[in-house]
């Protein structure tokens, strides 16, 4: 197992082809895919062809940025992933963070913890300017960790997706940290 990351409770960790049932059950949860995909699964042929070759294909064409599996330190049990990427159009240093959890791990503060973590690497490490994330205007939970991580609203936005979900018409949101802000909020 090759760890990115770790924090007082997770093993952040690549991910390998073995992942291919761990993020079928993510991904077949429709209460984990509500603001993603309105609840719909992803099907098992498209995680195994498009979505995990995605994943690993961050680890050869970016160093230290990808998607890494989050493992729970106490039981070894995969609860989901995180990632820090830089999307495309964008430039390296403006990185986008993001996570899915399984439903199991919810409002324990992993997603939090790992987010601070990856924050604190980006900045020390990745030589990140800016780390931005993005969620439904509604969905509540997601924003919140991303105020507890330090990230702040920055705007609100309107953009299409494939699937309708309930509270689209709400549009979407922006929160974001630059490396000063973090270096100031990390000095208090």
């Amino acid at each position: 197992m090759e760890v990115f990351l770790e924090t007082d409770r997770l093993l952040l960790r690549r991910f390998t082809a073995d992942d291919v049932d761990n993020l079928v059950e993510l991904d077949g949860d429709p209460d984990v895919m509500r603001f993603i995909t309105g609840g719909r699964p992803t099907p098992r042929e498209e995680i195994r062809d498009d979505v995990l070759p995605a994943f690993l294909g961050y680890y050869r064409r970016f160093a230290g940025y990808g998607f890494w599996a989050a493992i729970e330190k106490s039981t070894g049990a995969f609860l989901g992933w995180f990632h820090l990427r830089p999307p495309e159009g964008h430039r390296l240093d403006d990185v986008e963070l993001g996570y899915r959890l399984r439903k199991s791990a919810w409002g324990k503060g992993y997603a939090t913890e790992a987010s601070r973590a990856l924050i604190r690497k980006a900045f020390t490490e990745l030589g990140a300017r800016r780390v931005y994330a993005e969620t439904m205007a509604v969905n509540l939970a997601s924003r919140r960790v991303m105020e507890k991580a330090g990230l702040r609203l920055v705007r609100s936005f309107h953009q299409q997706w494939p699937d309708h979900i309930d509270g689209d018409k709400h549009g979407d949101v922006e929160y974001a940290l630059h490396r000063d802000e973090w270096e100031e909020q990390a000095g208090d």
